[in-house]
Order: structure tokens, then sequence, then C-alpha cells
């Protein structure tokens, strides 16, 4: 019999409901038409694919014209930053964005600024990993076109002043993107109050599949299709709609809001209980992000005197599955940009743990879980010279 797990890694990837499974298997044998096709087999696909994207656009408080379906969360902010730089290259080529951003926009950005001239402002962070407002309003040029900050932090959990982002982007005349895709759900958010442009989702974050998503274009917002081909979603985004996973994420993001304030409320009681465990039991550790402005279920910790990938490994052996970050970093032997960012030495960054709890999570796992990191901490610190030489010089 395989061992119990813990899945602690929430932010990484969400199990699929079984609700949301139940929507989409429909439409892989049974309704499989193409929606652009004009028989009836089709046309009832085209009508649930109008279904979901209302029932999104419902939870941002926008109209269903402004979602455009996507292959995921990294497709959507490719899409924002490169057609927003091709649409306006005649006022300008500057783009700002903080040093925190998830790779899909920093590997964009650098893709932008090598390949087609543009020029990357990287606005620091304070040691909760909250964007310095002053910073980003000194960085605006004449030739800023776009401004873009993640909504909130998948390392660390730091949500970001949104609406006061916006709000200086649009003074300026400048468009705003963010990237929701770790807030959505999460957060309750209304666009048009948030001052936002363009906002980007994926379904796998959110108990729904894998490789759908979608971009959020504000009416009146000129970028450009960015996959060719096709007249699909509204000629802007080519390629026959990905019909199961519309309709479950869909579905996905109904039962999200209809279950927000008793979700959210008891992913904030588990992830207040980890943290206030961790950090009154085990020593020399320290919470990342901060401690109000964070999302419901994410917890980040750094410990000295230990590899963040030993503790993983071992905590994997306990059945329990975390993370030192990002999953698109995973494997790397570099530390966190985004703990490097907000200040931490190499040394301590190195040392890092997020856990980011899900509603069928217990207390009961978390203090298992609490009991485990305290065990294999302990443990680590007794095989670190470095922690030896700390306590000989401490006595």
């Amino acid at each position: 019999m395989d061992k119990k797990i813990i899945y602690l890694d929430h932010a990484a990837t969400t199990a699929t409901r079984p609700e949301v499974v139940e929507a989409m298997l429909p439409y892989f044998t049974e309704y499989y038409g193409n929606p652009s096709s004009v028989y009836d087999l089709g046309a009832k696909n085209k009508q649930v694919v109008t279904e979901s994207r209302e029932t999104i656009a419902k939870a941002l408080g926008t109209d269903a014209a402004n979602i455009y379906f996507t292959a995921g969360g990294s497709e959507a902010d490719n899409w924002a930053l490169i057609a927003t730089v091709e649409a306006l290259k005649g006022k300008g080529n500057h783009i700002i964005t903080s040093k925190i951003e998830h790779h899909a926009i920093l590997h964009t950005c650098e893709y932008l600024a090598k390949e087609r001239g543009c020029e990357i402002t990287y606005v620091d962070v304070d040691e909760n990993g909250i964007i310095k407002l002053d910073e980003l309003k000194k960085a605006i040029r004449p030739t800023t076109i776009l401004i873009s900050v993640m909504f909130a932090n998948n390392e660390i959990g730091t949500i970001q002043p949104i609406k006061e982002i916006g709000a200086i982007a649009h003074e300026h005349g400048i468009l705003f993107h963010t990237d929701a895709v770790q807030a959505f759900t999460q957060i309750k958010i209304n666009v048009d109050e948030l001052n936002i442009d363009m906002l980007s989702v994926s379904g796998h974050k959110l108990n729904g599949p894998k490789g759908i998503g979608f971009l959020y274009i504000r009416k009146g917002v000129k970028i450009r299709s960015f996959i060719h081909g096709g007249a699909q979603e509204r000629k802007r985004r080519a390629g026959t709609e990905n019909v199961p996973g519309i309709v479950g994420m869909g579905k996905a993001v109904e039962i999200a809001m209809n279950t927000f304030e008793e979700r959210v409320q008891k992913e904030t009681e588990l992830r207040n209980h980890l943290i206030q465990r961790v950090l009154s039991e085990i020593p020399y550790v320290r919470l990342n992000g901060d401690s109000e402005k964070r999302l419901p279920n994410n917890a980040n910790f750094s410990f000295q005197f230990i590899e963040g990938e030993s503790l993983l490994i071992m905590l994997d052996m306990a059945g329990i599955c975390g993370s030192s970050g990002s999953a698109c970093t995973s494997g790397s032997l570099d530390p966190s940009h985004v703990l490097l960012a907000i200040g931490l030495p190499h040394e301590i960054a190195h040392g890092s743990l997020r856990l980011t709890v899900g509603e069928d999570n217990t207390i009961e796992e978390m203090d298992y879980v609490v009991d485990k990191v305290k065990e294999i901490v302990a443990r680590l610190r007794d095989m670190s010279p470095l922690y030896e030489d700390f306590v000989k010089k401490n006595r």
C-alpha cells in the first residue's frame, strides 16, 4: 500500500477537481465538434466556450468579450509583453517590471531586450517583497509603453499594491499588465477598480486542468495577435479551441468563486498555524514575504545552516511534498532570484522551503509536517560544520 502523501505545493500545481474532470469528459468523445464549424455538433461547443468565458469574466468584473483563451499563464504573459511592443513600437520601447517576477515575464523581457532592442527597467522590492513605488515612478520615461508587475509572488506570497501601480501607469498613459496566476481565485479581483489593462491566468493553479489559461485584455487596448493562422478568439489568438480545457477551467472558476469565503478562511487558518509553529519552535528561521499582505495559502521559510534541497528530499521520504521556490526553477543550483531581491544572502537563501496549502489539507497534517521539519532541520544542522562553529562561538 502506498504511503500517505501530504501535498503542500499548491503554488506549483493543483489536483483537477473530480467535478471539473466530469464536466470535461463529454467534450473529448461525445461533443467533439470544432467550435468554428457551422453544423450543430460544432455550434454547441461554441456555446459552451462562450459560457465558460462568461463565468471567468464575471469573476473579474468584466465583459466576456475581454477574455481570450491561451494554453496557459506563460503564453498569456508572452502575449501581453511581445504584442504590446509590436503594437506600440512607434511610441517607445521601454518596459518597467520588478525584480521578483515569474520567469515567464523575466525571460520574455530578456528576449525583448536582446532581439527587439527594448529597454527594460527592473524595479527593486523591499525586504518583504513589495515593489518600491517611488522607484517605479522615477523609472517612467517618455518612451515607457508598459508596466508589468505580478499580482502576488509565486514564491513568497507577497501581494503587490496593484491599484496604485495601475493608477501610476494610467496617469502617464502607460498600459498596465499583471501576472495573476497565483492570485486569481485566492484574492477578489475587479479589473476596472484595480486599473488593470491586461491580466494573465493559468487553469491548473485553481484545481482546473493543465494546458489552458487566458489573457484578459481591456476593451480598447490595441495589442496584436500572438499566434497566427485562424480567426479564433475574435481573430486575436489562432488555433482550434481547447474545448475540454476551456470547459474545465470555467467549471473550476465557478467552484472557486462559489466557495471563496470559506476556502480562503480555511487556507489562512492552516497557513497561520503552520507559520506560528515553525517560527516559535525552530530556531534560526525567518518567514519570507510580508506577514500580512500575503496569499492565504503561502508560507515560505529560510532555515539557517542547512541546504533546502536536502530538506526537500528528506520531507519527500516522509511523504511531504514541498518546494524551494518556483516549480519552473527546480533543478537550478542558484538560489531564488526572489529571495536575493529581498536581501537574503546566498547561504540563507539556499535554505528555503515553500509550503503552499490547499482547502483539503488539515490541521493534523500541518502538525505532522512541522514535527517532521523540526526533526529534519535538527538532523541536518547536526551534520553542518557551519552550525557547529556557530554554536561554539555563541556559547
